[in-house]
């Protein structure tokens, strides 16, 4: 029987990290200006709901991701609640998806009465393995929902072509992944919808919560646009039922102003993601931990660097130590959560999404973190290797 996956424990305190996960300071210090000013022209205008600025963000990332339409909401998981909602999709219903990812992305099917369905993971990307796809569906699937996980996209080649063949909608959930692309499409206008978060964290972040759903269907670009003003399209008369949730003009004014940099943070990471993957190699650490795949046609935007290793968490303490900052994403896959206990999952269905939950860890990848920081990253994980004891030699010629 397989173990069951536990969260692991945080590392013991030591002295202040070096320098922080992400940055969000020294990102602000560079643009600072640009927001005030942006910030400033909203107060002027009074208009915080809805305002110019929101309608400009929606061209702005229509125009960017090369798709017809762009709904600005009140965040992320709203994005994917608002997409399901678009396709009616509601109790009853099935909707595939994987159990390693952020809780929002099951929680928004299970939230409208539909189950999620999980499908194992490809144990060199993280993301849905479309091999396990075809198995789990059933009369009552209705969607495919894979997520681009640490800014890698998922092989929507495959699954669209599963998708069509069985009638079903894919919606692409794009939170950590704007501006990655696969086969030269973008992620987000790959699948039927695309959800996007504009979470601090994310590569594009505001300052505070925010999301967006895109779509080249004219239809469902009519039924998102009535969702999220609580199916209304004028004053008081409502058509369907929907949310209140709104992108708010200051977080657009805030997001607009950091889209124009977005270009230039993506090659910083992927800047970054490269000098790792030269500093590993020179410390000949490749049989030691597993990094990244970045598969042939794909362009990984690494909102997350994240390394594998089976010796995830005492290398994670070490560098604690040592003030190296770290995070794991995620400590234990959904199925094994008590939240999604109804579903009536177990230990051991879905073994490549717990190994990945019991050694993957993630690196500071920001795009002002510097190369001197990077060095003291990679020579830390190469002291914890270097200082573990060899293991004990047995039937050697000493110890006849």
């Amino acid at each position: 029987m397989n173990p069951v996956v536990q969260a692991p424990t945080e590392p013991s305190a030591s002295k202040s990290t070096l320098f922080p996960f992400l940055d969000l300071q020294a990102q602000f210090s560079a643009i600072r200006s640009e927001v005030t000013l942006a910030v400033e022209q909203v107060f002027e205008t009074q208009q915080f709901i809805l305002g110019p600025d929101v309608q400009k963000l929606e061209e702005d990332m229509a125009e960017l991701l090369g798709c017809r339409h762009a709904f600005g909401c009140a965040s992320g998981s709203d994005a994917l609640v608002l997409a399901l909602m678009a396709l009616g999709i509601g109790a009853g219903d099935e909707v595939i998806t994987t159990p390693f990812t952020f809780v929002a992305t099951a929680g928004s099917i299970s939230r409208l009465g539909a189950r999620p369905v999980f499908v194992d993971i490809d144990p060199d990307t993280y993301n849905l393995n479309p091999k396990q796809i075809e198995p789990a569906i059933t009369a009552r699937t209705k969607a495919i929902l894979p997520v681009h996980l640490f800014g890698l996209v998922a092989p929507m080649e495959e699954i669209n072509a599963i998708a069509q063949s069985k009638g079903l909608a894919v919606i692409e959930d794009a939170a950590q992944a704007i501006g990655a692309s696969y086969h030269a499409s973008f992620a987000g206008n790959i699948g039927d919808l695309g959800c996007f978060s504009f979470f601090p964290s994310k590569n594009l972040g505001g300052a505070g919560d925010g999301g967006m759903v895109t779509t080249n269907d004219p239809k469902l670009a009519d039924r998102l646009k009535l969702l999220r003003l609580h199916g209304s399209r004028s004053k008081y008369h409502y058509e369907i039922l929907g949310l209140n949730s709104r992108l708010d003009t200051l977080q657009a004014a805030v997001l607009r102003v950091k889209l124009r940099h977005l270009h230039e943070w993506t090659m910083a990471r992927r800047r970054n993601a490269n000098r790792y993957r030269s500093l590993f190699a020179q410390a000949e650490l490749e049989a030691s931990i597993k990094l990244p795949a970045e598969p042939p046609g794909t362009c990984h935007v690494y909102n997350q660097f994240v390394i594998r290793t089976q010796e995830r968490d005492p290398l994670r303490d070490h560098l604690h130590r040592a003030g190296i900052p770290t995070e794991i994403y995620y400590p234990m896959p959904l199925h094994l959560q008590p939240a999604f206990c109804y579903l009536g999952y177990q230990s051991g269905d879905f073994p490549n999404a717990e190994s990945a939950s019991l050694s993957v860890l993630a690196l500071p990848i920001f795009p002002e973190l510097t190369e001197a920081q990077q060095q003291s990253v990679v020579a830390s994980i190469s002291d914890f290797f270097l200082c573990k004891p060899l293991p004990k030699r047995t039937n050697s010629r000493l110890e006849e």
